[in-house]
């Protein structure tokens, strides 16, 4: 069986990080596996890059950007089909679509001759043209009267509710199944113009033997965390993105109680850590961007809680790292964070946008080792049971055999 992954990147980003697990699950159960990406930073020869018009696109684009389209004016995405990875494939996975390299309006000609998952990364799939919606369910109804014009991707114009009818035509022409990484994505889908097609719930995996608990005095010696203290973690690929709530993590610091501040050590993995670093109340430890496993399970395992204050999320990678190393967590209860973040037994799941409730959960997680100990432990076996890389490919793989078979 030879697939084919459409993606906005092989590594950059969480939405690529995932496909390129996926494709490395593929390829481990025998699967031929290749990328078909916007924008290449590993160096194989399953993996190119998609071919580009500049000169043409970026005319068409100097029109479409003023009447509020994002992305048809990428007329190579019709070329595809002349590629060796489309040609020699059997089946298509569609990931991000929305990062501007694809115009989806070629998902039809794309499909015409060769079935095609679509695993949904957010909400962009269904929308009139934003990645998430908060409290905004027009999507349900065909847009218009957008209220988050600048959500990503953002839109010069108002044209969501013809965008919105847009993806419905594609839609209405295409041969594709959809896979949602969590249950609310999947309620979601259920709820939308994609409730045409048939919707599986196949979440991410993960590799459990690169991300698992490591010894924790061993891991604070390499970081240069204290040993004697506790350890707070936060992460993020941006951590000035306000989706993931740096601001938030900030207001429940600067809220512990005193004598836990005297005790405490934040940990900030990701990209712009030096400002916050600066505006913590605590001492902080900034470990920067990493992109490599073994550096990450390095910081997870380090740390005795994991904060992700998110404001809007699927199936947060953050977690599923944090949980495979059996570091406990506090979240919101938001998108598919309590897939992962299971109240009493993985973490503390606090009231969306409620700092002194995600503050409560940081206390009382911190003040209880007994706690953190079941909860890593529980923490652990779930990752293993239920989000094993091995057992994403094989969801896959039945999913991809079925839709060839049909």
């Amino acid at each position: 069986m030879n697939v084919l992954q459409i993606n906005q990147s092989d590594t950059i980003g969480g939405a690529a990080i995932a496909a390129y697990r996926l494709h490395e699950g593929l390829l481990a159960q025998g699967i031929d596996s290749r990328l078909l990406v916007g924008e290449v930073k590993t160096s194989s020869d399953r993996v190119a890059v998609v071919t580009r018009k500049p000169p043409l696109e970026n005319q068409i684009y100097r029109f479409s950007w003023r009447l509020g389209f994002n992305h048809i004016h990428l007329v190579s995405s019709f070329d595809i089909p002349k590629h060796p990875f489309y040609q020699k494939a059997d089946i298509l996975n569609f990931h991000n679509l929305h990062t501007g390299y694809f115009n989806y309006l070629a998902i039809p000609s794309l499909t015409a001759t060769k079935p095609a998952v679509f695993t949904l990364h957010d909400m962009w799939s269904f929308t009139g043209h934003c990645s998430y919606s908060y409290d905004c369910d027009r999507w349900k109804i065909g847009c218009g009267k957008c209220p988050y014009p600048d959500i990503h991707p953002g839109i010069n114009v108002d044209n969501t509710k013809i965008e919105w009818k847009l993806k419905d035509w594609v839609y209405s022409r295409s041969n594709i199944a959809i896979v949602a990484l969590s249950k609310w994505l999947y309620d979601q889908a259920k709820q939308s113009m994609l409730n045409r097609f048939p919707i599986h719930h196949i979440p991410n995996g993960i590799d459990t033997e690169v991300y698992r608990p490591l010894d924790r005095k061993q891991c604070r010696s390499l970081l240069g965390i204290p040993t004697n203290k506790k350890v707070i973690m936060f992460s993020a690929a941006s951590l000035k993105d306000p989706r993931k709530g740096n601001d938030l993590v900030l207001k429940a610091l600067q809220s512990l109680p005193a004598s836990l501040k005297a005790e405490t050590v934040l940990s900030i993995l990701g990209d712009g850590g030096e400002a916050m670093a600066e505006a913590a109340d605590l001492p902080t430890v900034n470990l920067g961007f990493a992109s490599g496993d073994r550096l990450k399970a390095i910081a997870y395992s380090a740390a005795d809680l994991f904060v992700f204050p998110t404001r809007a999320d699927n199936l947060p990678l953050v977690l599923q790292e944090s949980m495979a190393c059996g570091t406990p967590m506090v979240s919101f209860k938001i998108g598919g964070v309590p897939d992962l973040v299971r109240p009493g037994i993985t973490g503390y799941l606090a009231v969306p946008d409620d700092i002194e409730d995600f503050r409560n959960g940081i206390v009382q997680l911190l003040e209880d080792e007994n706690l953190r100990d079941r909860m890593s432990q529980q923490c652990r076996t779930i990752a293993v049971q239920e989000y094993s890389l091995e057992l994403q490919a094989h969801r896959y793989i039945e999913l991809y055999r079925q839709l060839l078979d049909n």
